[in-house]
Order: structure tokens, then C-alpha cells, then sequence
């Protein structure tokens, strides 16, 4: 059986890890592709948990509201992320939202039949143990390093993070506004659109 994801880059975990047919049959069997448009959301917070979904194309964010009713963004997502891996494993619903900041392609997955290929394959369990980690690791690095930022760098940080991780050129649109900036970053709008301001002086 050929599965139209063999080129993909998920197959680092899944191909490498399964066994030629049934196993892989019942992977090919239990995804589904689809289309998100910029700005729609793809995971909300608070929601059941039911998939387990990999960005294949495009780019997303993760943001959570507080106890307080603030919008925080917690990450920045690219393709070979799996955009709901935080929480799949370890609660029932999520405990933040996922939303495409441009046009991007989900692959959705059954979720009963990855915890199968978890219990009975521990190839797989081992790599989607360590993508897990990564995916942690990646979003505390991160959070730690915004802290300990000056405001300037801050928001260069994230000027940066599109420039030398998304588009890797100097000429781009940026997908995020400052809205999003300051809820990245803890500052507020007026800080950031100011600092902008003095980086386009500059």
C-alpha cells in the first residue's frame, strides 16, 4: 500500500517506526488532510482532546487565555511540528488554542490508533516520547530566554525568530501584528509599536 505522506516529513517518526502492512494500513487508513485558511483557529482551548495533528504547511501559534481573560501567545509553529503534542497524552482537553497565521495544511490523526501503535510498538513509543520532549523543551528554552530580554531585544527576538527560521530572507511580510508581538513578548502595544518605530529609524 502507498500512503500519499511517504514524502512527508512526519515519516521520520512514523515510517522509520512501522511495520509493512497492517500496521502501516491502519496508519495510512486513520488520517485525514486538511486546509486551514490564516487566521481561522484550528485547536481551541478547553476542547476535548480527540486527534493528534502535525502541521505539514504553514504556520501557526499556540496562545492560551488566563485566568485573568489575557490573550498570551505561548509559541510560534512550522511545519514538522505537531501542533497538539503538549497535551494529547497527558490531559483530556487542551489547555491552549491553536490558530494559522497563514494558510496551512493539518494532518489529522485517529487518536485511539496512535495510542495503539504507542502500546504496541516501542520504536514509535521511544520517538514520540523524544518528540515530545523537543516540543517542551523548545517552548521552556524559549520562554526563558524572552524573560531574560530587555524589551529591545524582545521584540528583536521575534523579528528575528521570522527571519532567520520562516523566511530566511530580510524582506518579508510579517505574519503577526503587534498585538501579537506584545502578547509574546509580556509587553504592552504601545511598547512595542513604539519600539518598532525606533528600529525603522534606525
Amino acid at each position: 500500500m502507498i500512503c500519499s505522506c511517504q514524502n512527508c516529513h512526519i515519516k521520520t517518526i512514523f515510517f522509520e517506526s512501522l511495520h509493512e502492512g497492517e500496521e502501516l494500513e491502519k496508519y495510512c487508513n486513520a488520517r485525514t488532510e486538511i486546509t486551514i485558511p490564516a487566521g481561522k483557529r484550528i485547536i481551541k482551548q478547553g476542547d476535548k482532546i480527540k486527534s493528534f495533528k502535525y502541521l505539514q504547511d504553514g504556520l501557526i501559534k499556540l496562545h492560551r487565555k488566563s485566568k485573568s481573560g489575557n490573550e498570551q501567545i505561548i509559541s510560534f509553529g512550522k511545519p514538522m511540528d505537531f501542533v497538539s503534542i503538549q497535551n494529547v497524552f497527558s490531559n483530556k482537553k487542551y489547555s491552549y488554542s491553536v490558530t494559522a497565521l497563514e494558510n496551512s495544511t493539518i494532518c489529522v490523526f485517529d487518536l485511539s490508533i496512535i495510542t495503539d501503535l504507542i502500546r504496541s510498538n516501542g520504536k514509535f513509543a521511544e520517538r514520540i516520547i523524544e518528540t515530545t520532549n523537543k516540543a517542551s523543551n523548545k517552548i521552556l528554552s524559549n520562554s526563558l530566554d524572552m524573560i531574560s530580554k530587555s524589551m529591545y531585544g524582545k521584540v528583536a527576538s521575534v523579528l528575528l525568530f521570522f527571519q532567520e527560521k520562516i523566511y530566511f530572507t530580510y524582506g518579508f511580510d510579517l505574519p503577526v501584528s503587534r498585538k501579537e508581538i506584545a502578547q509574546y513578548s509580556g509587553l504592552s502595544i504601545e511598547t512595542v509599536i513604539r519600539l518598532i518605530s525606533e528600529f525603522r529609524r534606525d
